[in-house]
């Protein structure tokens, strides 16, 4: 019984054995960094930005940035090459430049840097990771202004149309300072700048306004005072 036990005992040592040695082999195998990628972005016209990098790998030695979405060298429009001894930027004398810890530096951006962006990053050795982000810039914002075909109206009998001028790709309509609410009687144009209320009732009466916004920046009209006689 006693050779039986220690039988016994040898071949449980000996599967734990492999068991920690299969634990290690797939811990080992593990990817030693996440996965690259890009921020993408929305930006205000003129402003400075930064297209940031997460999980930087430790082992880069440099970062090349393309516009687009591939690595063709006519594409590549700044870059930092970074070794124990120098660190290299190009190109010199630009608007746009890369940062130590890989991310794109764009300054002053306009409308024409609206698009997709795309990062090399060179491993020591021979590996590298490719990863891509999106730019967003929009228009500064001019403040809307409301017109209305009158503000003077007889309750049941006329109509009045409002109109909103703005430069900003999304309109939002407010009464008394809250979002105006539609109905049959209250209707809006397609493109939100236009509104129409056919016919006037008691209710109608306050103050409207209109707001234009994009993803970064808004602004909002004066206020338009309708008044509403009813018998």
């Amino acid at each position: 019984m006693g050779s039986l036990s220690l039988s016994s005992h040898r071949g449980l040592d000996h599967w734990q054995g492999l068991l920690l040695v299969a634990s290690l082999l797939n811990f080992w195998s593990q990817p030693t960094t996440a996965q690259v990628t890009v921020q993408s972005t929305n930006a205000l016209e003129g402003n400075d930005v930064v297209l940031r990098i997460h999980n930087k790998p430790p082992n880069a030695s440099s970062f090349l940035w393309y516009r687009g979405d591939n690595t063709e060298s006519r594409h590549n429009i700044a870059y930092r090459i970074a070794n124990p001894i120098f660190h290299v930027t190009g190109p010199p004398g630009g608007l746009v430049s890369v940062r130590y810890d890989g991310s794109l530096v764009i300054k002053s951006v306009t409308m024409k840097h609206t698009g997709i962006y795309t990062i090399l990053v060179q491993l020591e050795g021979c590996g590298r990771i490719i990863a891509c982000g999106r730019l967003n810039v929009y228009p500064l914002l001019s403040v809307p202004t409301l017109r209305a075909s009158t503000t003077r109206v007889t309750e049941n009998k006329d109509a009045v149309v409002m109109t909103c001028s703005t430069n900003a790709p999304a309109i939002q309509w407010l009464f008394n300072g809250t979002n105006l609410q539609l109905t049959e009687r209250v209707t809006l144009s397609p493109d939100h700048r236009n509104l129409t209320i056919d016919p006037v009732q008691r209710e109608d009466a306050g103050d409207y306004q209109c707001k234009g916004f994009n993803p970064v920046s808004s602004g909002k009209s004066a206020s338009l005072v309708l008044d509403v006689k009813f018998e």
